[in-house]
């Protein structure tokens, strides 16, 4: 049984080498990865902005309610 493990790790890390190099070597691979890393930048971005705009409004929002329930 621990023989089978043992090969069964080898097999697993040839393959994984091979499949590593392999996409780490692609032109297409390293396309795909660079414009996957740019998309998640810009939607970070965007989620960071949404985010502030949002606070802007809740602290509008409270402000105005805060100032109806003075005038009451």
């Amino acid at each position: 049984m621990a023989g089978g493990n043992f090969m069964q790790r080898v097999l697993s890390y040839v393959v994984n080498e091979v499949v590593v190099n392999g996409l780490a070597n692609s032109p297409t691979f390293q396309r795909f990865a660079v414009r996957t890393s740019k998309q998640i930048e810009n939607i970070s971005k965007q989620a960071v902005q949404k985010r502030q705009e949002l606070a802007e409004q809740i602290k509008d929002i409270s402000k105005n309610m805060e100032d109806s329930f003075k005038n009451r």
